[in-house]
């Protein structure tokens, strides 16, 4: 493996073991701080967007420029951009809404637990948010993968997007076993091994679409990222940023991830 696969590889570990903060938020203290959550889920969907559309969206119409004209190309950019959103939907309705971590969650369910007796019930909706997890990251591993591959700076700000966003999905899958056991660190490695499917995606794209790397594939995923990359955002990010905390925060949070990543990509270009 080069240099450029193990820095690709690397940030989609990052990005997808940050569930794993999710997890030790939750147990450290006794309730999350909503406000902070607000903002930086609004800044996480400020930066997947702006990046989708300033800089992910016309790197795919470049490749597939080269591949197949100028024209075709932006019809084949316009289509693979709309396919990748309709994959990640049909992900998201493939899974119960109760039972979905991407769904936004009530503030009084961030809360931590009075422990109970154990409760199979409550286990068995842990087990079932971390398996909905690893469906959902296994398409943002790739997005990480392939980006950091091609471009570094642009890996590199796609996987602390991703990681922002993978946070409050380590609480969805901690807090019910906490609940549950009263055991921190069974809590703490559910919601750490649950983003694995990050890195395992990275690897796997690695594996099977490295010996077929083109212009033309480039640019495919490149777009479809594009367009996973903003579903995620207004379906999930921006509700779940609304519902934890002040509507301004979330827009606030959503225009301070447009600056930031704007001045990284012409700092860093």
């Amino acid at each position: 493996m080069n240099y450029d696969v193990l820095s690709a590889i690397g940030l989609s570990l990052f990005a997808g073991l940050s569930t794993g903060i999710g997890g030790l938020i939750l147990l450290l203290f006794r309730k999350v701080n909503t406000k902070i959550l607000s903002v930086a889920l609004g800044f996480s969907a400020g930066v997947m967007i702006y990046v989708s559309f300033v800089e992910i969206l016309p790197e795919a119409s470049r490749f597939l420029g080269q591949a197949y004209g100028a024209k075709k190309g932006d019809w084949v950019t316009y289509i693979a951009f709309f396919l990748g959103i309709f994959l990640i939907a049909v992900i998201d309705k493939l899974v119960p809404e109760k039972d979905n971590p991407h769904e936004p969650q009530k503030v009084e369910h961030l809360d931590v637990c009075n422990l109970g007796q154990n409760s199979q019930k409550l286990i068995k909706t842990g087990k079932l948010a971390a398996l909905a997890i690893t469906i959902h990251n296994f398409p943002e591993g790739l997005a990480t993968f392939v980006s950091g591959m091609n471009d570094l700076s642009l890996g590199i700000a796609i996987a602390v997007a991703v990681a922002i966003h993978n946070i409050p999905e380590g609480i969805s899958v901690a807090l019910p076993i906490y609940c549950a056991t009263g055991d921190k660190k069974k809590a703490f490695w559910t919601s750490l091994l649950s983003g694995f499917a990050e890195p395992v995606g990275a690897l796997i794209a690695y594996l099977v679409l490295a010996p077929f790397m083109s212009d033309a594939l480039f640019g495919l995923i490149y777009a479809s990222i594009a367009g996973i990359m903003v579903f995620i955002s207004l379906d999930e990010l921006l509700p779940s940023a609304r519902e934890y905390g002040e509507h301004h925060l979330s827009i606030f949070g959503l225009i301070g991830g447009m600056i930031i990543m704007g001045l990284s990509l012409l700092l860093l270009s």
